[in-house]
């Protein structure tokens, strides 16, 4: 189920957020450095036509590419848990969901921003943001209705 958020809201939520994208982030570049490395070593055991391998590099270079996958989809399950959406984990760009004027629009945040600043469409995306206003704040809400700023 959707939950819905005032920009205070959201912005308290922020901090364990950014924690949460900055772990999954470390976690991804992780797993792709380690399977770039299982890829380097099965490229020159073909170059050598299938000279010996020593298993154990192979082993721990699977498990810390499926440990550090497992991290990260740990961390983007965290995400959700806190109500916010990732919508793109390369620059860290997350939305909140609030009403505003009847409809259904996205606070949004992206990794390097203060807080909260712009908000948009849910069919407009990163590129319709709109900085949020007064009128903003005095008629957004969240889950209550009774959470108007």
């Amino acid at each position: 189920m959707a939950r819905y958020f005032t920009v205070d809201e959201a912005e308290r939520q922020l901090p364990q957020v950014e924690a949460a994208l900055r772990d999954a982030m470390f976690q991804r570049d992780e797993a792709k450095k380690a399977q770039e490395q299982l890829e380097a070593i099965t490229a020159r055991i073909r170059l050598a036509g299938g000279a010996r391998v020593n298993p154990g590099e192979l082993l721990r270079l699977r498990s810390a590419r499926d440990l550090a996958a497992l991290g990260m989809r740990g961390a983007l399950e965290k995400i959700e848990r806190l109500g916010a959406q990732l919508k793109d984990l390369d620059i860290g760009l997350i939305d909140f969901l609030c009403h505003y004027e009847g409809r259904e629009v996205c606070l949004c945040w992206k990794m390097g921003e203060n807080g909260i600043t712009h908000w948009h469409a849910t069919d407009e995306g990163f590129r319709g943001r709109k900085p949020i206003d007064s009128t903003f704040l005095r008629s957004h809400r969240g889950d209550s209705p009774s959470d108007v700023n």
